[in-house]
């Protein structure tokens, strides 16, 4: 199935976004690349920041799929569901040739001075750790990990150490 053009700019954007950073992303290489016409790029996104911002979106649309795929599937005890989601991550980003993290990179790159980027990583990366809280809570009721262990701060400790 071929992508729509939308999807064709979100795909190469995520990719170049991962390369160069927002700052070094330029969008007349994003339509050289797709081979897209401006207008078309200006019909589907008011701005490179609102391009971006849809770049997070689908970005974190799989994310969320991945974390549920594995966070979910109650069959596997919790701890080695975070750890399968960990494991699986990593042989991904081997067979993709991992250039980083997007949100970490954008988060960097643009929190101190975008308050919209800086909100809507923050967000995500809360999300995140949201997840993977369920599933330590679930670990820490079955004495897997220590009883009181604060699960909502060893969700961001592993968050915080991902990214």
């Amino acid at each position: 199935m071929e992508l729509s053009t939308k999807d064709r700019l979100i795909q190469a954007g995520l990719a170049m976004l991962l390369e160069r950073g927002y700052n070094h992303l330029g969008i007349q290489d994003v339509l050289d690349k797709t081979k897209v016409p401006k207008g078309s790029f200006y019909h589907h996104f008011e701005s490179k920041a609102d391009f971006a911002l849809a770049v997070v979106d689908t970005y974190m649309e799989a994310v969320h799929g991945a974390l549920d795929a594995f966070l979910l599937d109650e069959r596997v005890l919790p701890l080695q569901r975070i750890r399968n989601f960990f494991e699986a991550t990593r042989e991904s980003y081997k067979g993709d040739g991992y250039l980083g993290c997007l949100l970490g990179g954008l988060g960097q790159e643009l929190s101190g001075v975008d308050e919209t980027f800086r909100a809507r990583i923050e967000g995500c990366i809360s999300e995140i750790a949201a997840k993977l809280e369920v599933c330590l809570r679930v670990a820490i009721a079955r004495g897997d990990v220590q009883r009181g262990a604060n699960s909502k701060h060893l969700a961001a400790l592993l968050v915080n150490c991902w990214e």
